[in-house]
């Protein structure tokens, strides 16, 4: 474990998958800061209304992290997203501050990953983002008016039993996938949790949200709420649809009822196309029918 009381610049091995290993810049040095929680610096925010702009504060530890893989900025691209005034030895100036701090930028270096409108973003805001679009998701996205939508043409044709399974089945397998997007453990803003994921996957969600700040996994955790919110309203819709035709079916059998009115959920003709006997008596002939879409 290296000595956190200097500053320190130098060759240090890294594990290839160790997600608390500090990152390795692309020339090979990497600077051990004394205090990764300081402030470097306050950013305002670049989404905020003018009437209410946010300021974000970016630590030592963050500036480490957009220098380091897999964004490896320059000092241009840093200083914008630091929102430094442009100006004839800005990066100049830029890389000696850094360098005060423990921090190697040198003068010529190319960025490594493909600039997006989330490079623009400090992690403060990027998080900021998330939170915000998963209150949106939650609070407005119309869950129960889409299960409505896409469940209708399914009633009537006696398959909401298999339909419940399927839902059942999807909201399984989107339970597991969000499950382990929250057990990610990337380091974000001030916070360095220790991991509880396998090194593997760990550095595959590691890499994931170093691109995008902290905002990829949690707004993917945000859709998929909208998601199960949707599953859930389904499921609501397929139950009482199940229960309806089932009381009415059972009406049908306990009353012995002689009407010659089709059942809601069944025909005179069924599926497999066997209409009903003819010759049977009126009663017998519907408690036949009716146990017969139980049984389906």
């Amino acid at each position: 474990m290296h000595d956190q009381t200097v500053i320190r610049k130098g060759p240090i091995s890294l594990t290839k998958n160790s997600s608390l290993s500090l990152p390795c810049q692309k020339d090979g040095l990497i600077g051990v800061v004394i205090n990764p929680n300081e402030v470097f610096c306050s950013v305002p925010g670049r989404l905020s209304l003018l009437s209410s702009t946010s300021k974000y504060k970016v630590t030592v530890a963050e500036v480490q992290r957009r220098l380091s893989p897999p964004e490896c900025l320059n000092a241009s691209l840093l200083g914008g997203v630091l929102r430094r005034a442009k100006s004839k030895n800005g990066g100049r100036s830029l890389r000696e501050k850094l360098d005060k701090i423990g921090l190697n930028l040198p003068a010529g270096r190319r960025k490594a990953a493909n600039v997006t409108l989330l490079t623009s973003l400090v992690e403060g805001e990027a998080v900021h983002l998330a939170r915000d679009f998963a209150y949106v998701c939650e609070t407005e996205f119309p869950s129960k008016a889409v299960a409505e939508y896409l469940t209708r043409p399914h009633l009537g044709r006696n398959e909401m039993a298999n339909r419940k399974n399927m839902l059942l089945a999807a909201k399984q397998i989107c339970k597991e996938f969000t499950d382990l997007l929250t057990q990610d453990r990337t380091p974000l803003g001030n916070t360095r949790p220790s991991p509880i994921l396998d090194p593997g996957i760990q550095g595959c969600l590691t890499h994931f949200s170093l691109i995008t700040h902290g905002f990829g996994s949690a707004a993917i955790c945000a859709a998929m709420t909208s998601v199960q919110n949707y599953l859930n309203e389904a499921l609501k819709i397929a139950d009482k649809t199940y229960m309806n035709t089932t009381k009415t079916l059972i009406k049908w059998i306990s009353t012995g009822s002689k009407k010659e009115t089709r059942l809601s959920a069944c025909s005179s003709k069924t599926q497999t196309g066997i209409f009903l006997p003819t010759r049977l008596g009126k009663t017998e002939a519907w408690r036949s029918l009716a146990l017969r879409c139980l049984k389906s």
